[in-house]
């Protein structure tokens, strides 16, 4: 018979090291740690993407050429009675500009040479930067729209403060300065205005306006989304020019600039919110 075999007895178990909270902890932070990172970074990521992108024409986008719009009155109905020219409606100041080419003599009474040439030129300048860089960039691309109102926020600060710190001097450097920083953010404004391709909300200029709403042929049709917009266009800028001329009244001059300054940063956030012009679809069975 064989034997039965006999097993050898178990080597008792090594005592395991109590767990150590120290390295368990950084185990732990060094697992998190590339998650919390490739998070932020995908946030960071997707936010950059967000601000490249195209801004769609809307009904939101009409709100805010609205807001601008009434900034510009605000504007213009305190540039006049303090600088005898325009921040904005460049068709005055440049029949005030032959003027003072022609009849030299009414400089002063009349209107400042000065002032109406730094709001024409800057006008002109403001909106030939404006449009040379939206050829470049985008002119719909919502960080250059973003940046660019910003910018154009600022000059209005700018010439609120000078006004607050010098005060609103009818002529001189001081007065040759705010008008050019009024008029070039006027002529950036209304270049990155066209940019919507709504043409009916200019945010500055009446006449074209005007006449475009006399002679439309649908103008008592309840339907008819162009003579909306040029009546409610026009409606905010005889409201910004009533707004401007009660602040000057009441306040003073300085504080219609800043509050047309204010209505234009809330411009400004307002355009991180509009939706995203989406590009067409190519595929499908036409798509070459």
């Amino acid at each position: 018979m064989a034997e039965p075999k006999v097993s050898a007895p178990e080597a008792p178990e090594a005592p395991r090291d109590p767990p150590q909270p120290g390295r368990s902890g950084s185990v732990q932070a060094a697992n998190t740690g590339p998650t919390l990172t490739s998070e932020s970074t995908s946030i960071a990521s997707r936010a950059w993407s967000h601000m490249l992108e195209p801004v769609r024409p809307s009904g939101f986008a009409e709100f805010e050429l609205l807001l601008l719009t009434f900034c510009t009155g605000i504007q213009d109905a305190i540039s006049f009675p303090d600088y005898h020219c325009f921040a904005s409606n460049q068709t005055g100041n440049t029949v005030f500009l032959m003027l003072a080419i022609i009849l030299p003599r009414f400089n002063g009474e009349m209107f400042i040479t000065a002032n109406i040439g730094a709001a024409l030129g800057c006008f002109l300048l403001g909106g030939w930067v404006t449009g040379q860089i939206s050829h470049l960039v985008g002119p719909r691309v919502r960080l250059w729209l973003v940046g660019c109102n910003f910018l154009q926020s600022c000059l209005v600060f700018g010439a609120a403060a000078l006004q607050y710190i010098h005060g609103a001097n009818l002529s001189g450097g001081d007065a040759v300065v705010v008008v050019a920083l009024l008029a070039f953010a006027s002529g950036s404004q209304v270049v990155q205005s066209r940019s919507f391709n709504m043409t009916e909300i200019s945010t500055a200029m009446a006449t074209a306006a005007w006449m475009d709403l006399m002679i439309d042929p649908g103008l008592f049709k309840l339907k008819n989304r162009p003579r909306t917009r040029r009546v409610l266009f026009l409606a905010m800028l005889v409201l910004g020019s009533l707004a401007g001329a009660g602040i000057y009244k009441a306040a003073g001059s300085w504080v219609a600039i800043l509050v047309s300054a204010a209505g234009k940063m809330v411009v400004t956030g307002m355009y991180l919110f509009n939706s995203t012009d989406k590009p067409k679809s190519t595929g499908g069975p036409d798509a070459c």
